[in-house]
């Protein structure tokens, strides 16, 4: 649940020469919150990245025209110093093929491919390139490889005028056949899917009834400011998964933050609180109730330090977390446990929790879009937690003031414990029982 788009700043040789500084890398961050997965969507975005030169096909080959077996036909410098930051950071890589969205007023990548098989042939060098060591690359052992990016935007668009796919939707779907056909016969160990779908189910469903191909994952996105607007949306995936036998196929939410609506006003909004308070009890009531909903990996949009969709990174210090950094690093808490944990929250009471070995962690945020929303009573209340009698337990508080400071502490006696806060909207608590020293 607490796995993002894009991963950490930072560059090999200032981890060798001991030259890291908060204003150019945020790797420790990203290690502390223990983030599981970085879907590399947008990286040709930001500069520190490496701008046009990364990640994207368009720009890793740049010239369609050449012999996709020569390794010199293939730009990798960019690509291969930001992808070597999430082996640094312990994140794995979850590589789209294909083009970041293009609102320019002119389309470069997003055209649809010319040749179906040679651009199959393109993302198996590089998959070669990362997975195999070829044209001097790495082993990385990159499992997700998903094909393209909202190829439904481009509904009713004439082809110049397309953000994402210029070709027809019957296009796109022998598109994607021949390449995720011809990426597992080749790495049969690896998951393709896509097709990182923007809005319509509808579209969706007529990708599944011609489906032939591979899909190991099928990946979607879901903006909201509700949770059950995404937690709704992922039933209705997975019921037409399953309705097509795709039932082995992988249920992937991998674009979402806080975002009230997409007009202007609602727009200027959103990206003024993202990285808020209200944000980060968003972020962490969407990751508890995904938790509990046919969600199979939530992908966070976006951990780019740059620019407005961002709700973890200072812009400018990188290294400087904000408040929407804080719910990714209290659900590492409960990911690192491993084993969930039945609990159940009141209304508007989000959580989650997990335990192992006579410890646990507890992790819950009072969230209702409603500005005006008064605080609650909530009692938490612990039952059979599996703890040993004297384990200590520690409260931490997540809201405008604190940054899950210490606010309290109390001994757990082995069979039940609870306590009555008063809870303002928005407010987080991450809750650690621990085994005394």
């Amino acid at each position: 649940m607490h796995a993002t788009n894009n991963g950490p700043v930072v560059r090999r040789s200032d981890v060798e020469a001991g030259t890291l500084h908060p204003f150019n890398n945020n790797l420790e961050p990203f290690r502390e919150a223990g983030i599981p997965y970085g879907r590399t969507h947008d990286s040709s975005f930001y500069h520190r990245y490496g701008m046009e030169h990364t990640v994207d096909v368009y720009y890793v080959f740049p010239n369609f025209d050449a012999d996709p077996t020569d390794p010199k036909n293939y730009d990798f410098t960019c690509t291969d110093q930001y992808l070597e930051g999430f082996a640094l950071s312990g994140t794995e890589v979850f590589y789209r093929l294909g083009h970041r969205i293009e609102n320019e007023i002119k389309k470069y990548g997003t055209r649809m491919p010319r040749d179906f098989k040679k651009w199959a042939e393109i993302c198996e060098h590089i998959i070669r390139h990362y997975n195999e060591g070829w044209a001097d690359g790495y082993r990385m052992n990159i499992t997700y490889w998903e094909i393209w990016a909202e190829p439904d935007l481009s509904n009713n668009l004439a082809p110049d005028k397309c953000p994402t796919w210029s070709g027809t939707k019957q296009e796109f779907f022998e598109f994607y056949h021949t390449v995720a056909t011809h990426l597992k016969s080749l790495f049969p160990s690896i998951k393709v899917g896509g097709p990182s779908l923007a809005f319509d189910l509808g579209w969706a469903e007529e990708f599944f009834a011609q489906m032939k191909a591979p899909l190991d994952f099928f990946s979607w996105h879901g903006y909201a400011s509700l949770t059950e607007d995404m937690t709704e949306k992922a039933k209705k995936v997975r019921e037409l998964l399953d309705r097509y036998g795709l039932h082995e196929t992988e249920n992937i939410l991998n674009e979402w933050s806080y975002l009230r609506g997409w007009d202007c006003e609602n727009m200027v909004y959103s990206h003024r609180h993202r990285g808020k308070i209200k944000g980060a009890s968003f972020s962490l009531a969407a990751m508890c109730a995904c938790q509990d909903a046919p969600v199979d990996m939530l992908m966070y949009y976006d951990a780019r330090p740059n620019e407005f969709w961002n709700g973890m990174f200072d812009d400018t210090v990188v290294g400087e977390v904000l408040k929407g950094y804080y719910p990714f690093y209290m659900f590492n808490k409960l990911y690192r446990l491993g084993d969930a944990v039945d609990c159940e929250g009141g209304e508007d009471i989000y959580l989650s929790a997990a335990q192992k070995g006579g410890e646990a962690t507890v992790v819950f945020t009072h969230y209702n879009d409603n500005d005006e929303t008064e605080a609650k009573d909530v009692t938490v209340s612990f039952n059979g937690f599996g703890c040993d009698a004297g384990t200590d337990v520690s409260f931490y508080l997540l809201n405008d003031e604190k940054d899950l400071s210490l606010v309290g502490q109390a001994t757990y006696y082995g069979e039940k414990f609870a306590i009555t806060l008063s809870v303002p909207n928005y407010t987080c608590y991450l809750v650690r029982f621990t085994k005394r020293a």
